[in-house]
């Protein structure tokens, strides 16, 4: 029996997308935003777990974007 876990797909982070459409360095965003290009990092590899709302309106306002610009569903293959 397949488990729920297995049948999601995954959220994928399009940072590097907005970042190049709007000609901006990951520091520049960073400092912008007010977080560490370590956890920016973590954003962009799809390792985060989680992410605040007020982080995502950080870098939406940041990136002059609406939230369904920075993340994408995936369908799991099957």
């Amino acid at each position: 029996m397949e488990n729920e876990r297995d049948a999601a797909g995954e959220i994928v982070f399009n940072i590097d997308v907005m970042l190049a459409k709007r000609k901006m360095s990951v520091t520049e965003l960073s400092n912008r935003v007010g977080i560490t290009l370590a956890n920016i990092s973590i954003l962009k590899t799809g390792k985060a777990k989680a992410i605040k709302v007020s982080t995502m309106a950080k870098l939406c306002e940041a990136l002059s974007c609406q939230p369904g610009d920075l993340f994408e569903y995936r369908r799991p293959d099957k």
